[in-house]
């Protein structure tokens, strides 16, 4: 069996983080690689990204039109790694929010997992750094209202480091996701979760980054909050 890790990062104008958390990711493990899927930044993270591919084939790029959103980028990963010899494939931020240190205790996990979870909130412990009180609280008391609705267990839901194995991907009817904010990362877990796949949470500090904009918006807020009504109901006519 392959044990070749994939780590998934999405850009959009990420020039000032992606030439430090690619090589910090590779130091990680030997097993790990890179595929960088960049919206046409204007910043030039694109070009950066090929230019890091060029010198190290243990990094790969992907360039999409234009700024087409999270969940649609992690599609297109998925689909690029299930057509390679991936056993493990992992979603990660690119600003740092996500520390690379962790990686190594994700494949840990992931010997006894099919997917595993980095939570922010695990068993109610609070692991983040530097958000505003209004985020934290807006993040934290989502993940409950995700956990009331669809009637999961799980206790970080939106959160968006994470490893699949290769068959909760190959498993999982990739061109039924629709959701592409944050709550592409409920719809995943959630599938996984309602599959039957062994799902494991494993503590990590979150911190909220430093270079760079935050892409959370209103709507995806919006989207998040229907979504999990959306996989409720499916989920009950599956049943009747």
């Amino acid at each position: 069996m392959s044990e070749r890790a994939l780590v998934i990062v999405p850009t959009f104008n990420e020039a000032q983080n992606l030439p430090r958390i690619v090589p910090e990711i590779l130091a990680q493990d030997e097993r790990l690689e890179v595929l960088v899927i960049d919206d046409n930044s204007p910043d030039g993270t694109g070009k950066l990204a090929d230019e890091m591919a060029a010198e190290d084939g243990r990094v790969h790029v992907l360039h999409r039109e234009g700024k087409l959103g999270l969940g649609t980028a992690y599609l297109t990963g998925f689909r690029w790694a299930l057509e390679r010899d991936y056993e493990y494939v992992f979603e990660m931020d690119a600003d740092h929010s996500h520390d690379p240190k962790h990686l190594t205790q994700f494949l840990d996990a992931a010997q006894r997992a099919d997917l595993v979870l980095g939570s922010r909130y695990l068993e109610g412990r609070v692991t983040v750094v530097n958000w505003p009180m209004t985020r934290l609280l807006l993040s934290y008391f989502a993940n409950i209202y995700a956990k009331v609705v669809t009637g999961h267990r799980i206790y970080d839901a939106t959160g968006g480091f994470k490893c699949f194995r290769r068959k909760v991907l190959e498993a999982i009817d990739l061109n039924a996701v629709h959701s592409n904010g944050y709550s592409f990362q409920i719809e995943m877990s959630f599938r996984a979760w309602r599959g039957g796949f062994r799902i494991v949470e494993i503590p990590i500090v979150f911190v909220d980054r430093v270079e760079g904009t935050s892409k959370m918006s209103g709507a995806i807020v919006r989207e998040a909050i229907w979504m999990v009504w959306r996989l409720r109901l499916k989920a009950l006519f599956r049943r009747l």
